[in-house]
Order: structure tokens, then sequence, then C-alpha cells
């Protein structure tokens, strides 16, 4: 089992930055593809951002582009969500999840607990 906290979530107003954080304890996730989720109130939940074991790939959905970076430091153990020009759009339960079927954008099945984000217009 691979078990994942996030914090640094928060209350931002729009236009101001977070970087979540996302660390990981337990089996060891050498080579899993990391992702962020969220899930607004009444939505789904959809995939914001994953990398790859090494960081050399990445996605991000179109909403995010140009304003997120995800990025992970194994020898911490650690994935980051940097977020900056927060939206209101953007609030929602951020999650951070980790793939053992090495696949970046689906399949991922271990997950935190989820982190608020609420951005004050």
């Amino acid at each position: 089992q691979v078990q994942l906290v996030e914090s640094g979530g928060g209350l931002v107003q729009a236009g101001g930055s977070l970087r979540l954080s996302c660390a990981a304890s337990g089996r060891t996730f050498r080579g899993y593809p990391m992702g962020w989720f969220r899930q607004a109130p009444g939505k789904e939940r959809e995939l914001v951002a994953g990398i790859s074991w090494s960081g050399s790939s990445t996605y991000y959905a179109d909403s995010v582009k140009g304003r997120f970076t995800i990025s992970r430091d194994n020898a911490k153990k650690t994935v980051y969500l940097q977020m900056n020009s927060l939206k209101p759009e953007d609030t929602a339960v951020y999650y951070c999840a980790a793939n053992s079927q090495l696949r970046l954008h689906s399949g991922y099945d271990y997950w935190g607990q989820g982190t608020q984000v609420t951005v004050s217009s």
C-alpha cells in the first residue's frame, strides 16, 4: 500500500497562488506516475495534472495550462502542484493520486484524503 497525505490547501483571493504538497509513505512508489485531481461540488472528479516517475512527461488539463505546474522530488517522496493566477472556478477539493498501473492519464489507484482549495472573487 501507498499512503498519500496532501497539504497546502486554503483560502486565497482570485489571482493569488498556492502550492499543494503530497507526501508518500509506505510501500515504495518507485516508478509510479503521480497526479493531482480535483472535485468541485456537483461535478465529477477530474485529472488536473500528471507527472511521470522521471518527470520527463507531464499532463495538464486545458483549464489549468499555463497556470499550474506539477513537479516531484522522488528523494523526498513528495509531489507538488504550484497553482498561480487562481480563479474562483479552481475552487475544489484537490486529491493526490498514484498509479501503480504506470499510466499517466488514467487508472490511478492510490488516493490521498484531499485538501480544500477555495478561491474568492
